[in-house]
């Protein structure tokens, strides 16, 4: 399948009818949804957006980044029907490279326990410096 990958701002509506088509749409809490995924695509440092040749999203990645030394992968995510076909990857590269580079960024992102094998098979590795604080209130739901 062919696709392009662009800086792009999408609506809240938009991601979240993206949202829908991936399995990515299990991370978010309950609280506030609406609220905070507006918040998220108009505010998030980077937004990356793949579109197949009929301007269907396919994929979107998102990141919060100094653009000096680290970047924060807060959203990827690929359209189940087209998982496997190295979107995923692309967008993170396209991500990476935009942030500063490999030679000068940090990259970390907070995963859900089925996407590690995708992110150890391109390089990611768990660290041991990370420290959480969170007093939010989460409940856990899909969106569909």
């Amino acid at each position: 399948m062919n696709y392009t990958i662009k800086e792009e701002r999408l609506t809240a509506d938009e991601y979240i009818n993206f949202l829908k088509k991936t399995d990515l749409g299990s991370q978010y809490p309950k609280e506030r949804f609406y609220e905070r995924i507006t918040t998220l695509v108009s505010r998030v440092s980077i937004s990356l957006v793949a579109r197949n040749d009929a301007g269907e999203i396919v994929g979107a990645c998102f990141g919060i980044t100094d653009f000096a030394y680290w970047l924060f992968i807060t959203d990827l995510g690929v359209i189940r029907e087209c998982t496997g076909q190295g979107i995923g990857k692309a967008l993170v590269k396209k991500l990476h490279e935009l942030a500063g580079g490999e030679e000068n960024i940090i990259m970390y992102t907070c995963v859900n326990e089925n996407a590690i094998p995708f992110y150890e098979k391109i390089g990611m590795k768990t660290p041991d410096d990370v420290m959480m604080y969170n007093r939010i209130e989460w409940t856990s739901f899909t969106v569909e």
